[in-house]
């Protein structure tokens, strides 16, 4: 069973509700077909009903099982726009610009989930990750004792002996441009709890660097190095070590050479950039030259599960990435 076929499978034990945003784009209605034949999740698309039903019928998609909810004619509107203007008005907010926002269906979406009206939240195909995370950080907030939001990629490498079988989580690949030391160690120690959570398997946690093990010597390395003690002293039982060069965190013989005595060295499925340029560049090159599927960039330190997507993303990914919002919601 390949990975993402393992999430819907996952994702049917207990159907969660999923909102789609961005639904007149035709990559997102492709996927709606999809979840509605398959069955792993409901979806609400949230806009204009005709201009949905428009776009849908042009490209003879089938999009019946899905619900559709028009922000300006929901019953729930008000309720929403006066939640929002609670939630806001210590930051300047006042009640008509809450009515206006309210008629953004990224915006009446996250309070669908604020609300407890549905379960996640997938948008990005067609809105910056700004536009995503700002909304979800204003309205659904960080996750109790959560000290920094990031995100992360599952890539499943096609005849890929290491990893998992081909499957690694990379981060951060979407969010934190240069996290420093202190950073960095959260953002492993959280990468490695998504990797347990959705795959139900142990990661093997590698910070990323130019070095391994001191090899060589800069104020970029030494951040990596930091990073890493700071992540063994906060989760000592997790598998995690660095500073490590790729080569050295997931080939065996490798690994071995550069890192004799390492746990991690070799066999790393979860593999921590030491910035935002590193990982978002990494992880586009495997996508595109090893032909890996890529889901992501996927959250996690918000309170509810709001997912990111490339905006060159294909409906494929759109269906993964519910999928394993499903999941997470569970």
């Amino acid at each position: 069973m390949s990975f993402i076929d393992d999430m819907k499978q996952k994702a049917k034990k207990e159907i969660k509700t999923i909102v789609l945003p961005e639904a007149t784009d035709v990559r997102t209605l492709e996927a709606t077909e999809q979840i509605g034949k398959e069955e792993f999740a409901k979806v609400v698309l949230v806009g204009n009903k005709e201009e949905i039903l428009k776009v849908a019928k042009e490209n003879n998609f089938d999009i019946s099982k899905a619900e559709i909810v028009e922000p300006k004619t929901s019953e729930k509107y008000e309720e929403y726009s006066n939640s929002f203007y609670e939630l806001r008005k210590n930051k300047g907010m006042t009640i008509e610009k809450a009515n206006e926002l309210m008629l953004d269906p990224v915006y009446f979406g996250m309070m669908m989930l604020k609300q407890g009206d549905a379960d996640g939240l997938v948008s990005g195909a067609a809105h910056s990750t700004a536009d995503t995370l700002r909304p979800a950080l204003q309205i659904i907030k960080t996750a109790p004792g959560t000290k920094l939001v990031s995100t992360f990629s599952f890539m499943v490498v096609p005849n890929c002996e290491f990893g998992d079988n081909g499957v690694f989580v990379f981060s951060d690949c979407g969010l934190n441009p240069n996290p420093n030391a202190e950073e960095l160690s959260e953002i492993a120690i959280s990468s490695a709890n998504s990797y347990k959570q959705l795959t139900s398997r142990d990661a093997r946690v590698a910070m990323l660097s130019f070095s391994s093990y001191g090899s060589a010597s800069s104020p970029e390395v030494e951040k990596v190095q930091q990073a890493t003690e700071m992540a063994k002293e906060k989760a000592p039982e997790l598998a995690l070590d660095g500073e490590l060069q790729l080569d050295a965190a997931i080939v065996p013989e490798v690994g071995q050479s550069k890192a004799p005595g390492s746990k991690v060295a070799g066999t790393a499925n979860t593999l921590i950039f030491p910035d935002l340029q590193a990982g978002n560049i990494g992880y586009k090159l495997v996508e595109r030259l090893g032909k890996a599927e890529a889901y992501g960039p996927i959250c996690q330190g918000i309170a509810k599960p709001v997912n990111d997507l490339s905006r060159g993303c294909k409906a494929a990914d759109i269906v993964g990435v519910v999928a394993i919002t499903a999941v997470q919601a569970q």
